[in-house]
């Protein structure tokens, strides 16, 4: 009998020990022996089905030999951060779905785990059940990874879908989202793209194999996007989505953002609608790959969880550098960046092509709608500082 601690009991951890329990035969014959959860870590006990297993005091988890892996879906850092590296200074494995955590302390933590001699997994922090990390790592690992972007957040993908969709305003487009409990009750770090940001960060830290902190890579939501730009661009033939972006620049190093984004309709990704969620990488020898599914939930996500906990105990664990340094060297501001991009300006095309030279106008009306030639971020803000710009945003290339 293998046995395993989960550290919190809401949506995820829940999740994963319904996933232990209600796959216990698959789990096994993959295995080898049953796979059993001996403790939950509670702030407070309450009833239900698993209140034998709770306890609200970790030295009983860390201290205790028969648990070999310890899930931890407490969410945040400071605790979280705290309890994952006395599990892994106790020789356990760590699994976790905590985006933050491992963008924001990840480098330290899989140094850690190496110097132990153990895994720390975290699948399941970026696109939830949806494989992504694992074939980056593994199944790709003969490319040299170019770029990776996506739909990195399902409560921001469901808002623009329904701006689309339904016309509907962003205030009400939200508000309906967190009736249907996509949203939570403060959707700060959905809506101003910080929880897309730092799964971005992952992305980049194991795709380029050095860290990059959050606070070096510019966040941008949808809480300024209008529904006027959402109807130019369909009239246009575009769709905007929120995407988390990061590139290998041509000099070296990488550079990482998130931000709006104006899609072509006939581009894969312009299609991946409501809380679903898509990866993308382009790799030097497999070209474009996407990945495509639900990036959050109780079950999608505990699924990784649980994928990892099994990929803990079966793999060795002998690898003696972590997957990627915390060195932060190699940063490139995205501004260095060349893409086309979108502007509505008050003024006329006349104002446009003064600041932009050539552009291909969508509306005109008052207002004056139109995309630019690929040209640097820096540019784009220097020569839009003459124009009165109502919005501007990157178009995908």
């Amino acid at each position: 009998m293998i046995k395993i601690a989960i550290l919190g009991l809401g949506t995820v951890g829940t999740g994963v020990a319904r996933v232990v329990a209600d796959n216990a035969r698959q789990i096994e014959r993959k295995l080898g022996e049953p796979l059993q959860v001996k403790s939950v870590l509670v702030r407070r006990f309450k009833d239900g089905p698993y209140r034998q297993l709770m306890t609200d005091d970790f030295s009983r988890i860390e201290n205790d030999p028969e648990i070999r892996v310890v899930v931890e879906t407490i969410g945040g850092v400071e605790a979280a951060y705290e309890y994952t590296k006395r599990a892994l200074e106790a020789g356990k494995h760590v699994v976790t779905a905590n985006k933050q955590l491992v963008a924001e302390k990840g480098a330290e933590l899989l140094a850690l785990a190496a110097r132990k001699k153990v895994h720390y997994l975290f699948e399941a922090s970026v696109g939830g059940g949806i494989p992504v990390l694992h074939p980056i790592r593994e199944c790709l690992a003969a490319n040299r990874i170019e770029e990776i972007y996506g739909i990195l957040n399902g409560t921001t993908n469901y808002i623009l879908t329904r701006m689309v969709r339904t016309g509907a305003f962003f205030t009400d487009a939200l508000r309906e989202a967190q009736a249907k409990g996509y949203a939570e009750a403060d959707p700060t770090a959905d809506v101003q793209g910080i929880d897309a940001g730092r799964k971005t960060c992952i992305l980049a830290d194991l795709a380029f194999g050095h860290e990059v902190p959050p606070e070096k890579v510019p966040m941008e939501g949808i809480t300024k996007l209008s529904l006027r730009d959402v109807k130019i661009a369909e009239r246009a033939g575009y769709r905007i989505k929120l995407l988390g972006r990061t590139v290998r620049m041509p000099g070296g190093g990488c550079t990482a953002y998130v931000a709006p984004h104006l899609i072509p309709e006939e581009h894969p990704m312009a299609n991946v609608e409501d809380v679903f969620n898509a990866v993308a990488v382009r790799g030097n020898a497999t070209g474009e790959v996407m990945f495509y599914g639900k990036g959050a939930g109780e079950l999608p996500t505990a699924s990784a969880c649980v994928s990892d906990v099994m990929e803990a105990l079966t793999t060795s664990a002998s690898r003696e550098e972590p997957l990627w340094s915390a060195d932060g060297e190699g940063f490139v501001d995205p501004d260095e960046l060349h893409t086309r991009f979108y502007f509505r300006i008050e003024g006329s095309l006349t104002d446009a092509a003064m600041a932009f030279g050539q552009v291909e106008v969508l509306s005109e009306d008052g207002e004056t709608a139109f995309l630019t030639e690929r040209i640097s971020g820096t540019d784009a803000r220097q020569q839009s500082a003459m124009l009165n710009v109502l919005a501007c945003m990157r178009v995908m290339n």
